[in-house]
């Protein structure tokens, strides 16, 4: 039965390793030129390949005084349009709450209430003041608006970098108004804080559908390998876009322009993207969207409702009422986000259905949506509070030491297991290595960021697997003292030791969480790192050194040395 279990065991040890190994290759080998089962890797962070590094401040008050006033004029057009009795609509001074002031009487506070709740829902609420009403955001929707204005100020700002062909950015909020943007490998600062404050372009375009989408792929496939050209390297995406239209000239028709999406699973627009013809004739250009939300539709699945200005009404509904039952492309910076089917005629108010997915997935893509819509522009100011720029001799010069620092690290522990512990050691210093391998090989398959905290976190593993061997061998040579048998030594070695080697483990694993769900950057960078080897060490320090006994004592009836 022992012998069974030993069987299966190091298969599954075998089965780990070669994982391992698959992963942990394309680190070391160039596997866009070699052959490999993947091409995953760790990415260097920005304090190892140098970069950029801003901290930008989002004006959210200002936003939200913009928005108040945006609504103070919407609501004189809507009042007047539908008839609702007001003398007066002015701003009110307590701006942090969208304070709007309505003069009117109080014969009309129903009226007036219910077109509130009509066009707004449970953003205002709406109390009486002398000489009228007072309308102010709700709290929900003020913390509602903030994490949006945030999340749309992000949403812009990575669009941007996308464009601008930096692998890997890292683009996170900082609490409840700043940005963190880091940018590995970058040099052009300038050009990419330029980028970051840039006009986005928003538009609504009509997609083609009697085209063949067999023959524009044709075409698209044709044209790039008469030009030698192709998306990825040095042609960005927008370059790529214009350079591809021209070659297209003349087999399309005049006046239509080629825009792709990002296919769902795609990482990148190089991996996979599908082609729209779009009708440069028939566009309403997003600067005329005043706002955009998910709201409840049928049934109560999750819409994205949107509103134009009485100019941008007027040109949507002169375009939709052409095209009912054809589909109409959201383009952002000449990337399609969506493309829903036009099913009615749209004026100064319309709503997008999304689909038939599960309750969760469908409310995530209305998010999502909402923001593309609202990301035409910043939605909100940017102040810069920090910038640094990292050379790459600084990244290289970080590597070199801390690769120095780590193998003579790793050296002296190796030394020290197998001079004090013999055999023991050795087989010890095998799962460090083991150890180290599969941390690599889990933060490649994840696409992690290596940053230094990272490495910190690696050589901290490290430490911690070797506290877990030193643990386990201490208990072993204490039941030999007791006369008993090696292999009796070494079973309840393990299974004394097990205890506080799982505790210890798994209350750092605890912390480790807790920096990763609260921490940032290269804090988290360290979390993740440190994490990760923390769970792999309960695999290699006990479960794989473990069955390397067993199968020394009890199969090959091996007795290894562990005392000086």
């Amino acid at each position: 039965m022992k012998h069974q279990s030993v069987g299966w065991r190091l298969g599954l040890i075998g089965f780990v390793l070669v994982l391992g190994v698959i992963w942990t290759v394309p680190n070391f080998i160039d596997t866009e030129k070699t052959w490999w089962f993947t091409k995953d890797k760790m990415v260097m962070g920005l304090d190892i390949q140098g970069g950029l590094h801003l901290v930008m401040r989002v004006d959210v008050a200002g936003a939200l005084k913009q928005e108040s006033t945006r609504i103070a004029t919407t609501l004189r057009e809507d009042f007047t349009r539908d008839k609702v009795p007001f003398q007066e609509i002015t701003m009110g001074e307590n701006t942090d709450r969208g304070e709007i002031l309505i003069k009117a009487s109080d014969s009309d506070a129903t009226a007036i209430e219910q077109k509130i709740n009509q066009l707004y829902g449970n953003q205002f609420s709406v109390t009486k003041a002398p000489g009228g009403f007072i309308a102010e955001f709700t709290e929900l929707h003020i913390r509602e608006f903030k994490k949006g204005t945030l999340d749309r100020a992000i949403e812009t700002i990575r669009n941007r970098i996308d464009e601008f062909g930096v692998a890997e950015p890292s683009i996170a909020a900082q609490g409840d108004d700043r940005i963190l943007v880091q940018l590995p490998g970058i040099q052009d600062a300038v050009n990419a804080k330029e980028l970051i404050n840039k006009t986005a372009r928003l538009d609504f375009m009509i997609v083609d559908d009697k085209y063949s989408q067999e023959l524009l792929q044709k075409q698209i496939s044709d044209a790039e390998k008469a030009g030698g050209f192709a998306l990825g390297g040095e042609l960005k995406y927008t370059p790529y876009v214009e350079k591809l239209n021209a070659a297209l000239k003349g087999q399309i028709p005049a006046d239509r322009i080629v825009r792709f999406e990002k296919q769902e699973n795609a990482e990148t627009m190089e991996a996979g993207r599908t082609p729209y013809l779009l009708m440069t004739t028939e566009t309403v250009p997003g600067d005329l969207l005043t706002d955009a939300y998910v709201a409840p539709g049928d049934g109560g699945r999750p819409v994205v409702s949107f509103r134009l200005d009485a100019a941008g009404g007027n040109r949507f509904g002169e375009m939709s009422s052409k095209h009912i039952n054809q589909r109409m492309a959201i383009v952002l910076d000449g990337i399609v986000k969506s493309a829903p089917v036009l099913q009615s005629k749209i004026t100064t108010q319309g709503q997008i259905t999304l689909g038939s997915r599960s309750y969760e997935e469908t409310l995530s893509e209305a998010k999502n949506l909402s923001i593309t819509l609202k990301s035409g522009a910043l939605p909100a100011a940017l102040e810069q509070l920090e910038e640094r720029t990292v050379g790459p001799t600084v990244g290289a010069d970080a590597i070199r030491k801390g690769t120095f620092g780590a193998l003579v690290a790793a050296g002296l522990v190796f030394t020290f297991l197998l001079l004090y512990y013999r055999t023991a050691g050795f087989i010890a210093a095998t799962s460090l290595a083991f150890n180290v391998m599969l941390t690599i090989a889990v933060l490649s398959a994840l696409g992690a960021s290596l940053t230094l905290p990272g490495i910190a976190g690696l050589a901290l593993g490290l430490g911690i697997a070797v506290d877990a061997s030193v643990l386990i061998y201490e208990r072993i040579k204490e039941e030999l003292r007791n006369g008993i048998s090696m292999s009796s030594a070494i079973g309840l070695g393990y299974d004394k030791a097990f205890s506080s080697i799982f505790d210890s483990n798994v209350t750092s694993i605890m912390v480790c969480v807790v920096l990763m769900y609260f921490g940032t950057g290269s804090i988290r960078g360290f979390a993740i790192t440190l994490l990760t080897g923390l769970v792999i060490t309960l695999f290699t320090s006990v479960f794989c050194t473990r069955a390397v006994y067993d199968l020394l004592v009890l199969r090959l009836k091996f007795t290894p040395s562990i005392k000086w």
